[in-house]
């Protein structure tokens, strides 16, 4: 869940923050993923009280109409989070391995490579190669940007300062606006339906298994924070002029200066592990979505269809197939533009989910009276569709 959580916009958004704002802002960090956490634990909620994923929940008690809504967005989300997955990877692997004289030629060529990797991958292994390969990303990521916020760190003072006490500098100008898409960015978007998936994949159907989740996502959103944190100290350290394709190149050669050539190469290796973890997260777990819409179609048609979603059936690999293919048009686009993209239809998910938790886990004839919403979670849940709501707004309309 962290691993495919934290991507390129993390890199790119905590990285720019920590250079515009500096550690004063770290508070954000938290924030962001503990509203992350109050959603995904909702969803495991749901899931274990009812024995049903989120999207079989909305379509039982709403009717089809659900899935003629959803498929349409998760097509356009899908298409600019390819984009957005190989775009990251692509800038990652040329600072790596900076081979093209042009860097927009090695975003395309790098992306549409570990794209291909990253079908061949979940194709060929399913979830147990994947599990152990994002432990190894998840390693190689949280190691080694920890490690370097480390070498780079500002004194426990700033940092205790910036995490306990909320502040905000150059509220009127550009202050609030980065806090908000800091906070906002942090721990995916679409991606925590999959949780539920996850769970499926590793037999984790009894109620009485959510404390088990509770921990795990903790421990996942707790390592999402520290790297988030990791990000905005390394950020706070340098001085970045704008993002772009160069972004991760220029960061890596101001580093170069405080860590030595070895500190520069390390966090390189970090940055990649964070960009590639994250593609492969959703090359693996997006098409869980599609696929379980797909039988709840057939359901409606054939009752005795089977629900539960095959990842050697043809919905699901046709699904993946298309996730790693056709988004590579957005690779001959700017990577800040399909960053945005990415992140206007993510912050746009966010409000209806935390609508639909708010009423689903609600009720005790649907949850249970154990796993109905406490008054605590109830309060978080408003504040994640009101603070997702105005994100979106900003981020549609520009103010």
């Amino acid at each position: 869940m962290a691993a495919t959580g934290v991507g390129g916009g993390d890199l790119a958004t905590g990285t720019f923050v920590g250079s515009l704002l500096g550690t004063a802002v770290l508070w954000a960090v938290v924030v962001g993923a503990f509203l992350k956490f109050v959603v995904t634990e909702g969803l495991a909620r749901w899931q274990l009280a009812t024995g049903n994923t989120f999207l079989e929940g909305l379509v039982h008690k709403l009717g089809p109409v659900v899935i003629w809504v959803f498929l349409p967005y998760l097509l356009l989300w899908s298409l600019f989070i390819g984009s957005a997955q190989m775009s990251a990877c692509g800038v990652a692997l040329y600072a790596l391995l900076p081979v093209f004289e042009d860097p927009d030629r090695g975003k395309i060529v790098f992306g549409m490579a570990t794209s291909v990797v990253g079908i061949g991958l979940v194709l060929r292994g399913g979830y147990r190669l994947f599990e152990r390969i994002m432990s190894v990303c998840i390693g190689l990521m949280f190691v080694t940007v920890v490690v370097t916020a480390a070498i780079l760190w500002p004194g426990t003072g700033s940092v205790l300062q910036g995490l306990l006490v909320p502040t905000i500098p150059d509220f009127s100008g550009l202050g609030l606006t980065w806090t908000v898409a800091l906070i906002g960015g942090v721990g995916g978007t679409l991606t925590v339906l999959c949780y539920g998936y996850w769970m499926r994949e590793e037999g984790r159907t009894s109620p009485d298994e959510i404390w088990v989740c509770r921990v795990d996502l903790g421990a996942g959103y707790a390592m999402t924070a520290i790297f988030g944190i990791a990000m905005v100290i390394v950020g706070s350290n340098v001085q970045i002029e704008g993002q772009g394709t160069t972004m991760l190149v220029t960061l890596a050669e101001r580093l170069e200066e405080p860590l030595g050539v070895w500190g520069k190469w390390l966090f390189l290796i970090g940055a990649f592990g964070a960009v590639f973890s994250s593609l492969l997260g959703v090359w693996q777990s997006v098409p869980y979505l599609f696929a379980d819409c797909w039988g709840l179609v057939r359901e409606r048609f054939d009752p005795d269809a089977p629900v539960a979603v095959d990842t050697g059936a043809l919905p699901y690999r046709a699904f993946l197939i298309f996730l790693g293919v056709v988004p590579m048009v957005g690779l001959f686009y700017g990577f800040q533009q399909v960053q945005k993209l990415y992140t206007v239809t993510g912050a746009l998910f966010f409000p209806f989910l935390a609508l639909a938790l708010l009423i689903w886990n609600g009720r005790s004839d649907w949850v249970g009276a154990q796993f109905k919403n406490r008054p605590l979670t109830s309060v978080v849940l408003i504040g994640v569709l009101l603070f997702f709501s105005s994100l979106g707004a900003r981020t549609v309309f520009g103010f």
